[in-house]
């Protein structure tokens, strides 16, 4: 397998399992590529043309996904922050994909369904140790 299908694939995998919708994307991106600067739901509201709900709602699921993080000692205020090189790696790796497969990662992102019932599914995902 070319290096570049082997990406391909962790990216994929990555928006599969991790990224909800274009604009939970887009916020991760707009935060992992501002590093270290710190967000509020404004400040994203205002860079990705959403109303403030909802980029609170993307914030706080990206938060949840523990894709980023929330600052202590400032209200409602996230940045991107990892110790996992290899999580820098592959969204690295998404964001020059995004760039230059938009429509492709864009239709990745919606055949995927609904985020409810995506979550219903992984209610039932048994894992080889669960099942020891």
């Amino acid at each position: 397998m070319a290096e570049s299908d082997h990406e391909q694939r962790r990216v994929d995998e990555f928006i599969l399992e991790k990224i909800d919708s274009v604009s939970h994307l887009e916020a991760l991106l707009l935060l992992w590529n501002s590093r270290p600067k710190q967000w509020s739901p404004e400040e994203v509201a205002r860079r990705l043309y959403v109303n403030t709900k909802i980029a609170r709602e993307l914030l706080a699921d990206l938060q949840r996904s523990d894709l980023i993080v929330a600052v202590p000692d400032a209200a409602e205020t996230y940045r991107y922050e990892t110790s996992l090189q290899e999580r820098d790696g592959i969204i690295e790796m998404v964001d020059a994909t995004y760039r230059y497969q938009i429509v492709r990662i864009s239709n990745l992102i919606h055949s995927k369904g609904s985020s409810a019932v995506r979550d219903f599914a992984r209610a039932f995902r048994f894992t080889k140790k669960e099942q020891e």
